[in-house]
């Protein structure tokens, strides 16, 4: 029932631009447009327009709110400063993922945060709990979920989108600058979930509409597409890039994930850090995988991976890559296992045996920066 879903605060401008409907995190998101191909080649090749303001948004201010959140979150916050932006991760003692989040450095008594739409209370909780025993006296942790909406232009000709409407695009990666549209304040980051050059813009969730329709005007000029959640999928899973819930979660680990790269192993703390540093020595049981499919067909979560008889691993993705135009899917295969690269396994989709190639992700090239 849609009653009891959350809803964002563009829906009417979604259902008149003809948006397909679906829940996801609990909250009512367009899924397409066009069609998810179409949207998904456009951002590709040209530019679309995302409404992702499911996304949680947290705020942590207070004297030394930069230290508090770099001995908590696992990315080492003292490598950026005022103006940039880091991905980081939330993780439980035990070494799980809460959450995998954007922290944007504001200044060293501000850190604004972005974690995904369902695990926004729980990683406030989480904060607020660390602060309260000692680690962040003084300090407000907030959640501000319905502050902001994230609007995401992503493509090569998203910054020709941004320049038209005079808003910033020369920030390098992972950067940000407040601005302002039509005297709608904005902050604008030069991140992104599509492996293209793209931007996120952070407008007030009230006055986010004004925003949303001259992107919106501006994209169609540019020769893209709005954008849903469909296309957001498949863009993300052909740059391999993590989603909470299938590759990374309380029983995933960063290392399992590959985002080992996203902790700051020489800080002295930081959620789950003995356990990761024990796996870290150890060597993670499982690694995250690339699958191609040799033929025809599209891998899907849960599936499990052999080689030969015997069970190896478990898919965590799949979909049709309308880049690549083959079936593509992330897994987490046993490391024991000893699976190269370039080698052909099966994946048993309903009782037949799917062959696919073991590769390298992204299975497309970056073009972020």
């Amino acid at each position: 029932m849609t009653d009891d879903l959350l809803h964002g605060p563009l829906e009417d401008r979604h259902r008149d631009l003809g948006a397909s409907f679906a829940e996801f995190s609990g909250w009512l998101m367009p899924v397409s447009y066009a069609g998810t191909v179409s949207e998904h080649n456009a951002t590709r090749n040209a530019v679309g327009l995302f409404d992702v303001s499911h996304l949680g948004k947290a705020l942590v201010r207070g004297p030394g709110a930069a230290a508090f959140v770099n001995s908590t979150l696992t990315n080492d916050l003292s490598r950026i400063g005022p103006g940039k932006a880091q991905y980081t991760l939330c993780c439980t003692e035990s070494g799980g993922v809460i959450d995998d989040l954007i922290a944007y450095y504001v200044d060293d008594d501000e850190i604004f945060l972005v974690p995904n739409a369902a695990n926004t209370a729980a990683v406030v909780e989480a904060l607020r709990a660390a602060a309260e025993a000692g680690l962040g006296p003084g300090l407000t942790i907030t959640n501000e979920h319905r502050s902001y909406a994230v609007l995401a232009v992503q493509g090569p000709r998203s910054a020709e989108v941004l320049d038209g409407l005079g808003l910033p695009t020369g920030m390098d990666y992972m950067g940000y600058a407040d601005a302002s549209y039509a005297g709608v304040p904005v902050r604008v980051c030069r991140t992104g979930y599509t492996g293209e050059h793209g931007y996120e813009l952070l407008p007030p969730w009230e006055s986010s509409g004004e925003v949303f329709d001259a992107l919106a005007a501006a994209v169609a000029a540019a020769g893209g597409e709005p954008a849903g959640l469909g296309a957001r999928d498949t863009l993300r899973t052909e740059m391999g890039y993590p989603l909470h819930g299938h590759e990374l979660a309380l029983d995933i680990s960063p290392l399992q994930a590959r985002c080992g790269w996203a902790i700051g192993w020489k800080k002295d703390a930081f959620f789950g850090r003995d356990a990761l540093l024990a796996e870290k020595a150890a060597g993670p049981r499982r690694l995250l995988r690339g699958l191609r499919m040799v033929g025809r067909g599209v891998l899907r979560p849960g599936l499990t991976v052999l080689a030969g008889e015997t069970p190896v691993g478990v898919t965590t993705s799949g979909t049709f890559s309308p880049t690549l135009q083959a079936g593509i899917g992330l897994a987490l295969i046993d490391t024991d296992a000893g699976i190269e690269d370039g080698r052909r396994i099966t994946v048993d989709i309903r009782g037949r045996a799917a062959e696919c190639e073991v590769v390298r992700t992204p299975f497309v090239e970056a073009k972020t920066r």
